[in-house]
């Protein structure tokens, strides 16, 4: 029996440590559950139209599919003649479903090399992207068939296609035969690292330039597209760090949502692209924000090592608030408190608040030569006298808190 919704979400999180080929195997056995489910519901649905007595006319009508799910339902079952007999009463063979994936991926990944020597022969696009931007050479060397791959590369497939993740075929691939094959081809062709290099930045390199020109041009980099995303939330989901920075100092919104409510950090997270998840919080992004299904960027996150770099900030983000709060409260209770020496004025000048400095000392100094009286007491008339001017330079303090620059009480300056 198929899983329902359920139970496919509870299991997200154990598919995701699993390998690229396991992950593979793990899929079609779902897709063999819910064929044979779908089986079993049209039988029970033929059933109940016969037990009614008042519904024994044939059906007039038949459930028809669109060409895309007909093509890649029987490239899925590796029915070779029903997929030569679609293409040969014109289906396209790079009809596409809502992923993107073609017939040519679909067979690419269970290594049906009858289906996809029929498709090539048909004039199907070897280089095919989906929506992740994988190609068919990509599958196939996940995948580890080193037939399919060779037959692909003889077919013109691009060794250096790039996809979202930045990966290339090789990149993906750990059956060492296959990587044999790729890295002879990669050498044949005269593929070397600076090119490799250049193939990975050319998309980060087209976006940088494009976002100059509307900088200059003077657009608004907040703009949504159709999906609600802007340009730092495509940045940050690809992880091209100059293009987010570029952003970033032309001030880009980093809490703006797209359709689903994700930020530019839910991205970078759902993404595993660190260096950006760093950027964007140092840039002030929430780690708390919530998407439309109440997900944070930490609860979209499927890669282990940047969830522990997510927690890490949080803890350290949480520790710097605190620390804040327990530095105003510390500030408030300083400014708060009467009669002390740190109730100073907001503004002063340099020369206001060296007369600030100058009574205060007069002050002291009287306190001091009060105490020294009552225990030494003096008879000298000089010294009254010194007394008796000092008493004259110090201001009664109404006449001290009747000034302008007392204002608003805050912490004196050291």
């Amino acid at each position: 029996m198929a899983a329902d919704h359920g139970e496919l979400l509870a299991e997200m999180s154990t598919v995701g440590r699993l390998s690229a080929t396991e992950r593979l195997k793990h899929a079609q056995r779902r897709r063999a559950q819910q064929l044979k489910a779908w089986g079993q519901m049209e039988k029970d649905a033929a059933r109940g139209s016969k037990a009614k007595a008042d519904k024994k006319k044939e059906r007039s009508r038949k459930v028809t599919f669109p060409s895309a799910i007909t093509l890649l339902d029987a490239t899925s079952r590796n029915d070779v003649d029903e997929v030569r007999e679609l293409l040969n009463s014109g289906v396209s063979p790079d009809l596409v479903n809502e992923d993107g994936l073609t017939a040519l991926h679909q067979c690419c990944i269970d290594d049906y090399v009858g289906v996809v020597q029929c498709l090539l022969d048909a004039g199907a696009s070897v280089n095919a992207c989906d929506s992740e931007l994988w190609t068919p050479l990509h599958a196939a060397a996940t995948c580890g068939h080193t037939g399919l791959v060779q037959l692909l590369l003889q077919a013109g497939a691009n060794l250096l296609a790039v996809n979202a993740d930045g990966n290339m075929p090789y990149d993906l691939c750990e059956d060492e035969a296959t990587l044999e094959l790729l890295e002879m081809v990669m050498a044949e062709q005269g593929i070397t690292q600076v090119r490799i290099d250049e193939c990975r930045g050319a998309k980060e390199a087209a976006m940088l330039a494009d976002i100059k020109a509307l900088v200059q041009n003077g657009a608004d980099l907040n703009s949504l597209d159709d999906n609600g995303a802007t340009l730092l939330h495509i940045a940050s989901a690809n992880g091209y760090l100059s293009v987010a920075e570029l952003l970033l100092e032309h001030r880009a919104q980093v809490e703006v949502k797209d359709g689903d409510g994700w930020t530019p950090l839910h991205a970078a997270s759902c993404w595993g692209q660190i260096p950006m998840v760093e950027l964007l919080v140092a840039h002030e992004a929430s780690l708390d924000t919530k998407s439309v299904l109440e997900e944070t960027p930490l609860d979209v996150c499927m890669d282990e090592e940047v969830r522990a770099k997510l927690m890490d900030l949080k803890h350290k983000h949480d520790a710097i608030m605190k620390s804040q709060d327990r530095q105003k409260d510390t500030l408030q209770k300083r400014a708060s408190s009467t009669g002390s020496r740190g109730k100073v004025v907001r503004r002063v000048s340099v020369n206001e608040r060296s007369s600030l400095y100058r009574r205060e000392h007069h002050k002291e100094a009287i306190v001091w030569q009060e105490r020294g009286r009552q225990h030494e007491p003096q008879d000298d008339d000089e010294d009254r006298q010194t007394d008796n001017e000092l008493h004259q330079h110090v201001e009664p303090r109404h006449m001290q808190m009747s000034q302008p620059w007392f204002q608003a009480p805050t912490v004196f300056p050291a």
